[in-house]
């Protein structure tokens, strides 16, 4: 296996996917697309494809032009049967793809939040080890519809669509599974702007306390699914 890893803002890289595939010796390559002169390599000499979050929303494709490509090359690699990942935006790009809406969701979620795994999501081999409940963390204000043909995995209490399947081997995930603490921290201080007005809404303080409490089980469910989603 090797994966290609898209990288949609350079302070949101894959963490302990990355982590996951060093330990595993499973070569990888990681294109960061917001700094320019990127160059993003023949999909076709890989066979895996993760595809990171972002700030920005799947229609920005003015301001982020390259979002257009990207989006090909989901696309092509759902197609030929790849690995594939996707995680917040690029979950909610998946979904685009594949024929689905993408909206802004009527609130915002920030933090850690428990999600649910629904009937599909508890017999797939690979999020169903999770948990039927699981805490994980958060952070996005879009939402996704579920594709035809997709199966859906996982729901919250504020948002109906939180993980879906297609086919056997493309996953899309609307929480944040590659996150350490450290990560969260940086985010926290990248997000100061878009948290002024959730005050009352969203503590910061309150996920930083929350990240002690929270931070190493939600990384050794991230391990488990890691573990059964890269299996040859």
């Amino acid at each position: 296996m090797k994966a290609l890893i898209l990288q949609n803002a350079s302070h949101e890289g894959p963490g302990t996917i990355e982590n996951y595939l060093k330990e595993n010796k499973i070569p990888y390559t990681i294109v960061d697309l917001a700094k320019k002169g990127y160059k993003i390599p023949d999909a076709s000499d890989y066979n895996a494809l993760i595809v990171m979050g972002g700030p920005m929303n799947v229609y920005e494709t003015d301001e982020f032009p390259y979002l257009i490509e990207e989006e090909k090359i989901i696309k092509k690699a759902i197609e030929k049967n790849y690995l594939v990942l996707g995680i917040c935006l690029g979950a909610q790009m998946m979904a685009k793809a594949l024929g689905a809406n993408v909206t802004k969701g009527k609130t915002k979620e920030i933090g850690w939040y428990d999600i649910s795994l629904t009937e599909d999501g508890l017999e797939d081999k690979a999020l169903g080890l999770l948990g039927e409940k699981v805490r994980v963390f958060q952070w996005h204000g879009d939402a996704f519809e579920i594709p035809s043909g997709a199966v859906r995995l996982a729901n919250s209490e504020l948002f109906a669509n939180q993980a879906f399947r297609y086919g056997k081997r493309a996953y899309a995930l609307q929480f944040h599974l590659e996150v350490t603490e450290d990560i969260i921290k940086n985010w926290l201080k990248h997000g100061e702007e878009e948290l002024k007005p959730l005050k009352g809404i969203i503590d910061p303080k309150k996920i930083v306390e929350d990240n002690k409490k929270y931070i190493h089980g939600f990384e050794e469910r991230g391990r488990i699914f890691y573990k059964n989603l890269f299996k040859e």
